[in-house]
């Protein structure tokens, strides 16, 4: 245990020291810029923090203008299949030429454009250039990958332990099982029913580890927010609205459509109301995981920005003694959010799989 405690706060303060170091150089740099100037690099940073990328930047050294990582396929569909590597945007600064075509790297989009790289504006200032279907590899996806061999391989040695030993858990079996066991008996079974929870297991077991080592890598420094991203979250959540009403028996359905033991007027009142929570259950999961993590994001983010605002020796050690603090915070909420997504889910399976009450 007291492992783990340690290796936590190692990691919570390499956040903050990275995330630190990375704004002092932006303060250096832009300090002629005066008190507004620096908000702006400040804003932007954290905007950057939040996007997705076509490319895995580890650190960079932006006096130098020299970045450091490794670029990443770029897929999109343009009157054929065009594919080729990140790199030739220079992380956005030039334009790509790619079977006579050109694309430049704009605000973390693709758009088609001429040899110039002229984007065009409408009214409202928003880009109007035509944008290629895009099937990039990006660092989202990346990321998903890596978590998703991490809990392969992870699941896999709990399963070898386990036909070696007679049952008994060893190495990373040992830290899996109880949280297994926790998902099953506290989770699984109280809300589907001891009957029916074995075929939802996979899935909960699933998607409780997916998105908590998610958001555990999003406290890194690697600047990862998969989970900050409303496209994952509505993937999720569709998953389970597909589970959900795919699997859904007709009590279900009649609870939704023609509850019983209610007058026929109420009944059609209500049933356009009952179809409606049909889609809101999974929409709420959709935007709670977002929002939660988004909002962790930039507030931790915000604070270590205000160490750079303050410039003295009260504000500055307020500021980061409070993003230490947010930052313990956000370990716990990383394993809240996917236990409540969770816990969600399962309800939902549990209430399209309950026998009627007669």
């Amino acid at each position: 245990m007291q492992k783990h405690t340690v290796v936590k706060i190692l990691l919570i303060f390499s956040l903050v020291f990275t995330t630190g170091n990375l704004f002092a150089k932006e303060s250096e740099k832009k300090e002629h810029e005066g008190e507004g100037g620096l908000k702006e690099r400040i804003k932007e940073f954290i905007d950057h923090h939040l996007q997705d990328s076509y490319d895995f930047t580890l650190f960079s050294d932006e006096e130098a203008n020299k970045h450091y990582g490794f670029p990443l396929p770029v897929i999109l569909w343009d009157n054929g299949l065009k594919v080729f590597s990140s790199s030739k945007f220079h992380h956005g600064e030039t334009v790509a030429e790619v079977d006579g075509n050109y694309y430049k790297l704009y605000h973390s989009k693709i758009y088609k454009t001429d040899a110039s790289g002229t984007i065009n504006y409408d009214e409202d200032h928003h880009a109007t250039n035509a944008k290629p279907l895009d099937f990039s590899i990006t660092k989202n996806v990346v990321s998903m990958l890596l978590i998703s061999l991490l809990m392969f391989f992870m699941f896999r040695s709990l399963a070898k332990s386990y036909k070696k030993n007679n049952g008994i858990p060893t190495g990373v079996g040992r830290f899996l099982e109880p949280l297994v066991l926790f998902i099953r008996d506290d989770i699984a079974i109280p809300n589907i029913g001891e009957h029916k929870y074995k075929k939802y297991m996979s899935f909960l077991l699933t998607v409780f580890f997916f998105i908590w080592f998610l958001n555990l890598l999003g406290m890194t420094p690697l600047g990862v927010n998969v989970t900050g991203n409303i496209a994952v979250t509505f993937a999720l959540a569709l998953i389970v609205f597909l589970i959900t009403n795919l699997t859904a028996n007709k009590n279900y359905w009649g609870h939704i459509f023609w509850m019983p033991g209610v007058p026929t007027f109420m009944k059609v009142v209500l049933a356009p109301i009952e179809l409606l929570g049909v889609f809101i259950k999974p929409f709420s999961l959709m935007i709670r995981l977002y929002a939660n993590m988004t909002a962790g994001h930039v507030v931790l983010m915000s604070i270590i920005g205000m160490i750079f605002l303050f410039k003295n020796w009260i504000g500055g050690p307020l500021s980061f003694g409070l993003a230490f603090a947010l930052s313990i915070l956000e370990l716990l909420v990383a394993a809240l959010q996917a236990y409540i997504f969770t816990m969600l889910s399962a309800l939902y399976f549990g209430m399209a799989n309950e026998e009627a009450h007669h």
